[in-house]
């Protein structure tokens, strides 16, 4: 099986994926495309027809987009239990996902995933504290639900978690601040040993790319 993702500073929708498979220990080749380079487009449409990050290769097939993978993952590995157990927690857990997946417009283009981006700051127009107090909203709920079983959104890890782990790292570069109620999920997500592996391959990159380079 292969996981082909872009850069580990900027690809938002590669770290998805690609901790998704760390966490649940699931072994992978990884293969990484440079994004925003003379070559890139070449070899995204090599990789998959939407000419996109991430792709997973697994027994000769190409899937693409973050969801499917990450439904793929949950299908195939059943013993992994990538979302909650409980229906109605599992209902709830797809409906975040699926959220993340379609919205945040607003967050994805005024803060863009930059790992290296440490103190970077940002005006706060009123679509963009929408979807800040959104996710905020979305954490503390999950919080306040399902802390008994653990310090993930829904207790136990699960592909919600790596939906948004994203958002965490935009938020720790970018400076938002988490009230208590909304704390835990970023706190746990930020001690993973995967997590913590992601942010040290993404400082060893040399590749900038202007447009994601926003913030003083």
């Amino acid at each position: 099986m292969k996981l082909i993702i872009g850069n580990k500073n900027y690809s938002s929708w590669s770290l998805r994926s690609w901790l998704l498979l760390k966490e649940a220990g699931i072994e992978f080749e990884e293969e990484r495309i440079p994004l925003d380079e003379g070559s890139t487009g070449e070899a995204l449409a090599a990789a998959s027809p939407a000419c996109r990050v991430p792709v997973l290769i697994l027994d000769g097939q190409t899937i693409w987009d973050t969801l499917a993978i990450a439904e793929t993952i949950a299908e195939r590995w059943p013993d992994k239990h990538l979302w909650p157990a409980d229906d109605k927690a599992r209902a709830h857990a797809r409906a975040v996902s699926a959220e993340m997946h379609a919205g945040f417009q607003a967050l994805r283009e005024a803060m863009p995933m930059n790992c290296r981006a440490m103190g970077r700051k940002v005006s706060l127009p009123n679509e963009l504290t929408a979807d800040i107090d959104r996710v905020i909203e979305i954490w503390a709920d999950c919080q306040q639900r399902y802390a008994s079983g653990g310090r993930w959104l829904f207790g136990e890890f699960s592909i919600a978690d790596a939906m948004y782990a994203p958002v965490v790292l935009r938020f720790r570069t970018y400076g938002i601040n988490l009230p208590d109620s909304a704390s835990s999920f970023p706190e746990r997500l930020l001690e993973s040993s995967a997590i913590q592996e992601w942010l040290l391959e993404s400082e060893s990159e040399t590749e900038v790319i202007d447009t994601e380079e926003v913030g003083q």
